[in-house]
């Protein structure tokens, strides 16, 4: 019978364990990053089109308005399902 070294099978639990706290934690950082990207995105181009078109800054106002209200839609989506999947 082979002896395993100390530890050798705690370090795959520890990264079992991480990688199962990282599941976890997957609907929350994808809501997260919802919110964040609908406000970047909606600014960006708002930006960028106002650069072009020479409309400063109202395109980027408009589309930074309409971003973060993207974003928050699809955040607080994402947390009514959640909420949804924990009551089951």
């Amino acid at each position: 019978m082979a002896d395993k070294e100390p530890g050798e099978d705690d370090k795959g639990r520890e990264l079992s364990e991480t990688a199962q706290q990282m599941r976890a934690a997957e609907p929350y950082i994808s809501a997260v990053w919802k919110l964040v990207g609908g406000a970047v995105v909606g600014a960006l181009g708002g930006y960028f089109l106002d650069k072009r078109l020479g409309t400063t800054p109202w395109l980027l106002v408009g589309l930074s308005v309409a971003g973060i209200s993207a974003g928050f839609y699809g955040f607080l989506r994402e947390m009514s399902r959640l909420g949804r999947k924990g009551r089951r």
